[in-house]
């Protein structure tokens, strides 16, 4: 086995965004549902703005490992390339296996208990692009996919109910900024 002893952390993030593009998602999908989300609670909040907060937490670097080793997995199951009963598992996307909603809910944390509550509510009503990944067609297999995308729409959704809180209190935009770098990390 031959392991590369530094992987620079632009390379991941690409790497963690292209594997949302060859399944299909894309930022927007995700966007789609921060602002289901958010809009109720937010009279002014944009599109874009929900573009730049998925955009922002696909920088971090657990969403990244998250999506790369979610995404790896669904395809290997696709590919009948897992052991048994890993394969049947995944590849059914069986109820109780859980590690797909274990590894989701621990990309959430990083944001609080708005991403957590966020998370759990979108695991269960699979609104926009998760319920088209949660649908089993027999062909594609997004048993972690699914999952990975609701945390990451309800990561990018408390973001945008934080930044909207300290925007009303004042904080500056040089403070926002500098607070989006230290998250990232």
């Amino acid at each position: 086995m031959t392991v590369r002893s530094h992987i620079k952390s632009q390379e991941v993030e690409k790497a963690a965004r292209k594997r949302l593009e060859d399944r299909g998602v894309t930022i927007e999908d995700i966007a789609d549902i921060v602002y289901i989300m958010q809009a109720p609670y937010n009279e002014s909040l944009r599109m874009e703005d929900c573009v730049e907060s998925v955009d922002k937490v696909l920088e971090k670097r657990e969403i990244q490992h998250a999506i790369l080793v979610g995404v790896e997995l669904d395809v290997l199951a696709e590919e009948n390339k897992l052991s048994e009963p890993l394969q049947s598992l995944i590849a059914q996307d069986e109820g109780l296996f859980g590690v797909d909603e274990t590894i989701a809910l621990g990309a959430a944390l990083g944001y609080g208990s708005i991403a957590v509550t966020t998370y759990g509510h979108l695991d269960k009503q699979k609104i926009g692009v998760i319920e088209r990944l949660d649908t089993k067609n027999g062909v594609r297999c997004h048993t972690f996919l699914d999952d990975i995308i609701g945390s990451i729409a309800a990561n990018a959704s408390s973001r945008i109910a934080h930044r909207t809180r300290d925007l009303q209190d004042g904080m500056s935009e040089e403070d926002l900024e500098m607070r989006d770098e230290e998250d990232r990390l």
